[in-house]
């Protein structure tokens, strides 16, 4: 059995008596002063995560902008430097290998930022596509560390405290930037719905940060479990739910993000063709009429006939509401329409929504 790794902030969670887990195979914080507290500290004003386990992974080389073109969904080429670009890898079958940040950092490098479960996974599925494209793949994920600061009041503290200028960064741009004697990248990006931003660093940089942004006591430390609960409402996807090597992107919801106009990619032809036959499955949003919580993998019914599975369900904390992103067969797919969720045994009816459950707040 692997050993369970620790991030530089591991020793500061403990003293904070949070509650450890291993994830990803890393000891992370659950929560610290409680779920609902930390969430409705995100929404309301500033929270902080440690996300040290994320894994970074660099593209250098005068064939990088082409080679991530090819190896990812969406399209990198005319966006400028500076640019942060969500997107996914695919199999030539069309499903999902993992969900990305692209960060376009000059025109022979790019920065990957790819899901802390996946590190090793994606590090060898990119460098086996490296045939004919002149690049260096160099898996970094072991030299940086990361936190997310989340929430409305979010830019005000963190300048304050860091006496950095982020006014220039709009959502999903970043740059680089020296503090404190140490190279940091920050971009306005995060994974709450909310305004904020994500700070990378070395191991002795990120504690510092961490120290000097909580000593403001205006920011909560915030742990996996309400980062859940925040990215659901947002309808932010996660891999192993609404994303996963059963399931296509645009089952789920994300074809904007696929650029089926690009010349080429890996898995266009499949979902071409997937296309062309018509969508088995649709990632759809429910709402239940009586008070249960819909977890992942619970059946969804239309009548006596089972139509798929939950893939993140919750008493949503922000609405008060029993919701739940279910994938069901498309032909059922059909808003307002009745459902019911098999939970302990004990049909729940509910009705089929949108999975608009929060209303984002980025800064443009």
């Amino acid at each position: 059995m692997d050993e369970i790794l620790k991030t530089c902030l591991y020793d500061r969670h403990v003293q904070l008596s949070a509650k450890m887990e291993p994830f990803a195979g890393y000891w992370m914080p659950i929560s610290y002063s409680g779920i609902i507290e930390e969430h409705q500290a995100v929404r309301n004003h500033s929270g902080m995560f440690d996300v040290s386990h994320m894994g970074e992974i660099r593209i250098t080389g005068k064939d990088a902008i082409p080679f991530v073109e090819f190896i990812t969904t969406n399209e990198i080429n005319s966006k400028p430097f500076g640019k942060v670009i969500y997107g996914l890898f695919l199999y030539d079958n069309g499903t999902c290998v993992d969900d990305l940040l692209v960060y376009k950092v000059a025109s022979d490098e790019l920065f990957l930022v790819v899901n802390a479960s996946n590190v090793a996974k994606d590090y060898t599925w990119i460098v086996e596509h490296t045939e004919g494209f002149e690049v260096l793949v160099k898996n970094e994920s072991d030299d940086w560390s990361e936190v997310a600061v989340q929430g409305p009041e979010t830019e005000k503290i963190v300048m304050e405290m860091m006496q950095i200028d982020l006014t220039d960064l709009t959502f999903y741009t970043f740059k680089n930037v020296i503090w404190n004697g140490h190279k940091l990248l920050i971009s306005r990006t995060g994974y709450t719905g909310e305004d904020g931003f994500e700070i990378y660093g070395d191991a002795i940089a990120i504690p510092e940060v961490w120290d000097l942004l909580l000593s403001s006591g205006k920011i909560l430390p915030c742990g996996l479990g309400c980062r859940d609960t925040l990215r659901f409402e947002a309808s932010l996807p996660l891999y192993g739910h609404e994303i996963s090597d059963q399931i296509l992107p645009i089952e789920a919801g994300l074809g904007s993000f696929v650029k089926m106009e690009k010349p080429d990619f890996i898995g266009k032809k499949a979902l071409l063709a997937q296309k062309t036959a018509g969508l088995v499955h649709k990632l759809v949003g429910i709402e239940l009429t009586e008070r249960a919580i819909p977890r992942q993998g619970y059946e969804v019914y239309s009548g006596d006939q089972m139509i798929g599975h939950v893939t993140t369900g919750y008493l949503s904390i922000s609405t008060d509401k029993c919701i739940a992103n279910a994938l069901i067969a498309t032909k059922y797919a059909i808003i307002g329409d009745q459902i019911s969720v098999l939970i302990r045994k004990k049909m729940v009816p509910g009705v089929i929504r949108n999975r608009q459950y929060y209303k984002k707040n980025y800064k443009q």
